[in-house]
Protein backbone atom coordinates (compact mmCIF):
# COMPACT_ATOMS: atom_id res chain seq x y z
CA UNK A 1 0.00 0.00 0.00
CA UNK A 2 1.20 3.29 -0.94
CA UNK A 3 2.54 5.73 2.11
CA UNK A 4 0.75 8.95 0.26
CA UNK A 5 -2.32 8.27 -1.77
CA UNK A 6 -3.95 11.04 -4.32
CA UNK A 7 -7.19 9.98 -5.78
CA UNK A 8 -9.09 12.06 -8.43
CA UNK A 9 -7.75 15.28 -6.40
CA UNK A 10 -9.33 18.17 -8.30
CA UNK A 11 -8.99 22.26 -7.52
CA UNK A 12 -11.07 24.86 -8.95
CA UNK A 13 -11.18 28.54 -8.17
CA UNK A 14 -14.95 29.63 -9.39
CA UNK A 15 -14.85 28.72 -13.05
CA UNK A 16 -11.15 27.91 -12.84
CA UNK A 17 -10.13 24.60 -12.96
CA UNK A 18 -6.57 24.05 -11.65
CA UNK A 19 -5.92 20.53 -10.84
CA UNK A 20 -8.24 18.87 -13.18
CA UNK A 21 -8.20 15.17 -11.73
CA UNK A 22 -4.50 13.92 -9.96
CA UNK A 23 -3.85 10.20 -9.19
CA UNK A 24 -0.48 9.21 -7.94
CA UNK A 25 0.77 7.18 -5.16
CA UNK A 26 4.27 7.53 -3.35
CA UNK A 27 5.83 5.33 -1.45
CA UNK A 28 7.71 5.91 1.86
CA UNK A 29 11.06 7.37 1.57
CA UNK A 30 10.68 8.11 -2.42
CA UNK A 31 11.93 11.56 -3.54
CA UNK A 32 9.48 12.79 -6.18
CA UNK A 33 9.85 15.79 -8.34
CA UNK A 34 7.22 18.04 -9.48
CA UNK A 35 8.27 19.79 -12.72
CA UNK A 36 6.44 21.43 -15.52
CA UNK A 37 5.92 24.55 -16.95
CA UNK A 38 4.43 27.82 -15.33
CA UNK A 39 0.92 27.46 -14.32
CA UNK A 40 0.82 23.81 -14.55
CA UNK A 41 -0.37 23.59 -11.29
CA UNK A 42 2.70 21.94 -9.82
CA UNK A 43 2.63 24.45 -6.63
CA UNK A 44 -1.10 24.20 -6.11
CA UNK A 45 -1.16 20.51 -5.79
CA UNK A 46 1.56 20.79 -3.05
CA UNK A 47 -0.48 23.33 -1.49
CA UNK A 48 -3.18 20.86 -1.47
CA UNK A 49 -1.34 18.18 0.07
CA UNK A 50 0.10 20.71 2.64
CA UNK A 51 -3.22 21.65 3.70
CA UNK A 52 -2.76 25.87 2.66
CA UNK A 53 -5.54 24.95 -0.01
CA UNK A 54 -8.51 23.01 0.45
CA UNK A 55 -9.43 19.93 -2.07
CA UNK A 56 -12.25 20.63 -4.16
CA UNK A 57 -13.10 16.94 -4.62
CA UNK A 58 -11.06 13.55 -4.23
CA UNK A 59 -9.26 11.76 -1.41
CA UNK A 60 -5.71 12.17 -0.19
CA UNK A 61 -4.64 9.29 2.42
CA UNK A 62 -1.41 9.46 4.40
CA UNK A 63 -0.32 6.27 6.27
CA UNK A 64 -3.70 5.00 5.94
CA UNK A 65 -5.40 7.80 6.88
CA UNK A 66 -7.47 10.45 5.11
CA UNK A 67 -6.31 13.42 5.36
CA UNK A 68 -8.27 15.20 2.53
CA UNK A 69 -9.82 17.83 4.93
CA UNK A 70 -7.51 17.93 8.06
CA UNK A 71 -6.35 20.89 8.77
CA UNK A 72 -2.46 21.74 7.97
CA UNK A 73 -1.55 21.49 11.20
CA UNK A 74 -3.01 18.24 11.99
CA UNK A 75 -1.42 16.61 8.64
CA UNK A 76 2.15 15.78 10.31
CA UNK A 77 3.58 17.40 6.98
CA UNK A 78 6.40 20.11 6.86
CA UNK A 79 6.56 22.57 4.18
CA UNK A 80 10.05 24.44 3.15
CA UNK A 81 9.26 27.56 1.29
CA UNK A 82 10.87 29.72 -1.37
CA UNK A 83 10.67 33.06 0.50
CA UNK A 84 12.32 31.08 3.35
CA UNK A 85 9.73 32.48 6.09
CA UNK A 86 12.09 33.50 9.20
CA UNK A 87 10.86 35.81 11.99
CA UNK A 88 13.09 38.38 11.18
CA UNK A 89 13.51 39.26 15.25
CA UNK A 90 14.35 35.71 16.13
CA UNK A 91 17.76 34.07 16.35
CA UNK A 92 18.14 30.85 14.17
CA UNK A 93 17.79 28.80 17.20
CA UNK A 94 14.13 30.16 17.62
CA UNK A 95 13.43 30.01 14.51
CA UNK A 96 14.21 26.02 14.35
CA UNK A 97 12.56 25.40 17.38
CA UNK A 98 9.53 27.60 17.36
CA UNK A 99 7.01 25.06 16.15
CA UNK A 100 7.99 22.87 19.04
CA UNK A 101 7.84 25.62 21.52
CA UNK A 102 3.94 25.82 20.33
CA UNK A 103 3.77 22.19 20.87
CA UNK A 104 4.59 22.30 24.43
CA UNK A 105 7.88 20.01 24.23
CA UNK A 106 10.00 20.22 26.84
CA UNK A 107 12.99 22.50 26.70
CA UNK A 108 15.86 20.02 26.84
CA UNK A 109 13.85 18.10 23.92
CA UNK A 110 14.13 21.31 22.01
CA UNK A 111 17.56 21.76 22.17
CA UNK A 112 18.06 18.47 21.44
CA UNK A 113 16.14 18.14 18.35
CA UNK A 114 17.57 21.69 17.47
CA UNK A 115 21.12 21.15 17.89
CA UNK A 116 21.00 17.61 16.10
CA UNK A 117 19.66 19.38 12.86
CA UNK A 118 22.01 22.56 13.06
CA UNK A 119 24.95 19.83 13.19
CA UNK A 120 23.71 18.18 9.75
CA UNK A 121 23.00 21.75 8.32
CA UNK A 122 26.34 22.86 9.28
CA UNK A 123 24.56 25.65 11.29
CA UNK A 124 25.35 25.05 14.78
CA UNK A 125 27.96 27.99 15.25
CA UNK A 126 25.08 30.19 13.66
CA UNK A 127 22.10 29.56 16.32
CA UNK A 128 22.60 32.67 18.02
CA UNK A 129 22.36 34.61 14.76
CA UNK A 130 19.20 36.17 13.37
CA UNK A 131 18.70 35.87 9.46
CA UNK A 132 19.97 39.13 8.47
CA UNK A 133 22.98 38.08 9.28
CA UNK A 134 22.80 34.45 7.27
CA UNK A 135 23.61 34.00 3.50
CA UNK A 136 20.73 33.36 1.51
CA UNK A 137 21.83 29.63 1.65
CA UNK A 138 22.43 29.54 5.47
CA UNK A 139 18.85 31.16 5.54
CA UNK A 140 17.08 28.05 3.35
CA UNK A 141 18.68 26.27 5.27
CA UNK A 142 17.52 27.29 8.76
CA UNK A 143 13.80 26.91 6.19
CA UNK A 144 15.12 23.07 6.44
CA UNK A 145 16.42 22.67 9.70
CA UNK A 146 12.70 24.05 10.99
CA UNK A 147 11.06 21.52 9.18
CA UNK A 148 13.66 18.71 10.17
CA UNK A 149 13.01 19.29 14.14
CA UNK A 150 9.47 18.42 13.95
CA UNK A 151 9.91 14.81 12.58
CA UNK A 152 7.23 14.76 9.91
CA UNK A 153 5.62 12.23 7.75
CA UNK A 154 6.59 14.21 4.71
CA UNK A 155 9.08 17.23 4.02
CA UNK A 156 7.54 19.51 1.25
CA UNK A 157 9.66 21.25 -0.72
CA UNK A 158 8.27 24.55 -2.68
CA UNK A 159 11.01 25.91 -5.13
CA UNK A 160 13.57 26.53 -2.17
CA UNK A 161 16.25 26.94 -4.05
CA UNK A 162 15.15 29.82 -6.75
CA UNK A 163 16.16 32.40 -4.96
CA UNK A 164 19.87 31.73 -4.43
CA UNK A 165 22.44 32.15 -7.36
CA UNK A 166 23.61 29.03 -9.44
CA UNK A 167 26.67 28.35 -7.19
CA UNK A 168 24.74 28.15 -4.14
CA UNK A 169 21.87 26.13 -5.88
CA UNK A 170 24.10 23.37 -7.04
CA UNK A 171 26.06 23.18 -3.42
CA UNK A 172 21.86 23.31 -1.46
CA UNK A 173 20.73 20.94 -4.11
CA UNK A 174 24.21 18.29 -3.10
CA UNK A 175 22.84 19.33 0.54
CA UNK A 176 19.30 18.22 0.01
CA UNK A 177 20.12 15.40 -1.03
CA UNK A 178 22.24 14.13 1.24
CA UNK A 179 20.02 15.30 3.62
CA UNK A 180 17.63 13.38 2.58
CA UNK A 181 19.81 9.70 2.62
CA UNK A 182 20.28 10.58 5.92
CA UNK A 183 16.96 10.99 6.99
CA UNK A 184 15.23 8.40 4.98
CA UNK A 185 12.06 11.04 4.47
CA UNK A 186 9.80 11.05 2.04
CA UNK A 187 9.95 14.05 0.22
CA UNK A 188 7.80 16.23 -2.37
CA UNK A 189 9.78 18.46 -4.33
CA UNK A 190 8.60 21.17 -7.05
CA UNK A 191 10.95 22.93 -9.42
CA UNK A 192 11.15 24.81 -12.84
CA UNK A 193 14.77 23.86 -12.66
CA UNK A 194 14.92 20.19 -14.86
CA UNK A 195 18.93 19.75 -13.56
CA UNK A 196 17.53 19.48 -10.38
CA UNK A 197 14.41 17.03 -10.85
CA UNK A 198 16.93 14.68 -12.68
CA UNK A 199 19.47 14.98 -9.88
CA UNK A 200 17.48 14.89 -6.72
CA UNK A 201 14.17 12.82 -7.80
CA UNK A 202 13.81 8.94 -7.48
CA UNK A 203 10.65 9.72 -9.53
CA UNK A 204 9.49 12.23 -11.78
CA UNK A 205 6.39 13.82 -12.40
CA UNK A 206 5.58 16.20 -15.51
CA UNK A 207 2.51 18.42 -14.96
CA UNK A 208 0.82 20.06 -17.96
CA UNK A 209 -2.36 22.06 -17.44
CA UNK A 210 -3.93 20.55 -14.15
CA UNK A 211 -2.82 17.16 -15.01
CA UNK A 212 -0.03 14.54 -15.07
CA UNK A 213 1.64 13.44 -18.17
CA UNK A 214 4.02 10.96 -17.54
CA UNK A 215 5.35 9.81 -14.04
CA UNK A 216 9.07 7.94 -14.19
CA UNK A 217 12.25 7.73 -13.02
CA UNK A 218 14.76 10.76 -14.68
CA UNK A 219 16.32 8.49 -17.34
CA UNK A 220 12.84 7.16 -18.05
CA UNK A 221 11.37 10.69 -18.66
CA UNK A 222 14.13 11.08 -21.01
CA UNK A 223 14.85 8.01 -22.46
CA UNK A 224 11.09 6.83 -23.01
CA UNK A 225 8.85 9.76 -22.75
CA UNK A 226 5.12 9.11 -23.61
CA UNK A 227 4.26 11.88 -25.78
CA UNK A 228 5.93 15.37 -27.52
CA UNK A 229 5.31 17.63 -24.91
CA UNK A 230 7.51 15.42 -21.93
CA UNK A 231 9.67 14.84 -24.79
CA UNK A 232 10.73 18.35 -25.52
CA UNK A 233 10.46 19.51 -21.48
CA UNK A 234 12.62 16.97 -20.27
CA UNK A 235 16.29 17.39 -21.20
CA UNK A 236 18.59 20.68 -22.09
CA UNK A 237 18.78 21.69 -24.91
CA UNK A 238 15.33 20.55 -25.36
CA UNK A 239 14.78 17.29 -28.22
CA UNK A 240 14.63 18.14 -31.88
CA UNK A 241 11.60 18.02 -33.17
CA UNK A 242 10.63 17.88 -36.91
CA UNK A 243 7.42 17.25 -39.16
CA UNK A 244 7.58 13.66 -40.86
CA UNK A 245 8.17 15.39 -44.52
CA UNK A 246 10.45 17.59 -43.22
CA UNK A 247 13.48 16.20 -44.32
CA UNK A 248 12.85 13.06 -45.99
CA UNK A 249 16.26 11.26 -45.44
CA UNK A 250 16.05 11.66 -42.06
CA UNK A 251 12.13 10.03 -41.82
CA UNK A 252 13.95 7.18 -44.07
CA UNK A 253 16.24 5.92 -40.84
CA UNK A 254 13.14 5.09 -39.17
CA UNK A 255 12.68 2.29 -41.76
CA UNK A 256 9.03 2.97 -42.53
CA UNK A 257 7.66 3.27 -39.04
CA UNK A 258 6.90 7.27 -39.28
CA UNK A 259 3.82 8.19 -40.46
CA UNK A 260 3.81 10.59 -43.16
CA UNK A 261 1.82 12.94 -40.22
CA UNK A 262 4.15 11.98 -37.79
CA UNK A 263 6.67 13.90 -35.99
CA UNK A 264 10.17 12.68 -35.86
CA UNK A 265 12.40 13.73 -32.48
CA UNK A 266 15.88 13.31 -31.68
CA UNK A 267 18.00 14.54 -28.42
CA UNK A 268 20.90 16.97 -29.83
CA UNK A 269 23.65 14.09 -28.67
CA UNK A 270 22.04 12.08 -31.37
CA UNK A 271 22.93 14.72 -34.51
CA UNK A 272 26.42 14.90 -35.53
CA UNK A 273 28.13 17.65 -37.86
CA UNK A 274 30.74 17.72 -40.15
CA UNK A 275 32.35 20.53 -41.79
CA UNK A 276 31.53 21.12 -45.41
CA UNK A 277 29.29 18.70 -47.85
CA UNK A 278 29.84 15.31 -47.27
CA UNK A 279 27.61 12.47 -45.93
CA UNK A 280 24.29 13.71 -44.11
CA UNK A 281 22.16 16.32 -45.38
CA UNK A 282 23.45 20.20 -45.66
CA UNK A 283 22.91 22.39 -43.50
CA UNK A 284 24.19 26.28 -42.41
CA UNK A 285 25.89 27.09 -38.50
CA UNK A 286 23.58 29.48 -36.83
CA UNK A 287 25.04 30.02 -33.45
CA UNK A 288 28.15 27.94 -31.61
CA UNK A 289 27.67 27.72 -28.18
CA UNK A 290 31.34 26.38 -26.37
CA UNK A 291 30.61 25.77 -23.10
CA UNK A 292 33.68 23.88 -22.03
CA UNK A 293 32.66 20.50 -21.28
CA UNK A 294 30.45 19.99 -24.30
CA UNK A 295 29.27 22.49 -27.33
CA UNK A 296 25.82 23.14 -28.58
CA UNK A 297 26.12 23.82 -32.20
CA UNK A 298 22.72 25.37 -33.98
CA UNK A 299 22.27 24.58 -37.73
CA UNK A 300 19.45 25.76 -40.07
CA UNK A 301 18.50 22.48 -42.49
CA UNK A 302 16.22 23.67 -44.88
CA UNK A 303 14.65 26.28 -42.55
CA UNK A 304 14.40 23.77 -39.82
CA UNK A 305 16.74 24.64 -36.72
CA UNK A 306 18.34 21.84 -34.78
CA UNK A 307 21.06 22.08 -32.32
CA UNK A 308 23.68 19.11 -32.08
CA UNK A 309 25.59 18.49 -28.84
CA UNK A 310 29.33 17.26 -29.10
CA UNK A 311 32.13 16.23 -26.16
CA UNK A 312 34.78 17.94 -27.99
CA UNK A 313 35.77 21.06 -29.29
CA UNK A 314 34.63 22.50 -32.65
CA UNK A 315 36.27 25.01 -34.88
CA UNK A 316 33.05 25.53 -36.86
CA UNK A 317 31.75 28.87 -37.08
CA UNK A 318 28.51 31.16 -37.63
CA UNK A 319 27.54 30.39 -41.42
CA UNK A 320 29.66 27.61 -42.16
CA UNK A 321 27.98 24.94 -44.46
CA UNK A 322 27.71 21.66 -42.94
CA UNK A 323 26.23 18.16 -43.09
CA UNK A 324 23.93 16.95 -40.72
CA UNK A 325 23.64 13.32 -39.69
CA UNK A 326 21.45 11.44 -36.98
CA UNK A 327 21.83 8.15 -35.21
CA UNK A 328 18.99 6.04 -35.69
CA UNK A 329 19.66 4.44 -32.62
CA UNK A 330 18.23 7.09 -30.34
CA UNK A 331 15.74 8.64 -32.74
CA UNK A 332 11.77 8.86 -31.16
CA UNK A 333 8.73 8.31 -33.04
CA UNK A 334 5.24 10.60 -32.40
CA UNK A 335 1.97 10.25 -33.92
CA UNK A 336 -0.14 13.16 -35.41
CA UNK A 337 -1.49 14.04 -31.88
CA UNK A 338 1.96 14.32 -30.80
CA UNK A 339 1.92 10.30 -28.66
CA UNK A 340 5.22 8.20 -28.70
CA UNK A 341 4.60 5.30 -31.02
CA UNK A 342 6.88 3.46 -28.58
CA UNK A 343 3.95 3.89 -25.78
CA UNK A 344 0.99 3.37 -28.24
Amino acid sequence: MAYLQLHQIKKSFEDAHIIKGVDLEIQKGEFIVFVGPSGCGKSTLLRLIAGLEQISSGNLLLDGRDITYAPSGKRDLAMVFQSYALYPHMSVFDNMSFALKLANVPKDEIKTKVDRAAAQLNLTKYLDHTPKQLSGGQRQRVAIGRAIVRAPKVFLFDEPLSNLDAALRGNTRVEIHKLHVALGATTIYVTHDQVEAMTLADRVVVLKDGLIEQVGTPLELYDRPVNQFVAQFIGMPSMNMMPAKAIPSFSAATGGRLPADGFLGVRPEGLRVHAGNGKGVDGKVELVEALGSDTLIHVDVGGLQLIARQNERTSLQSGDDVAVELDPSVLHLFNREGRSLAAA
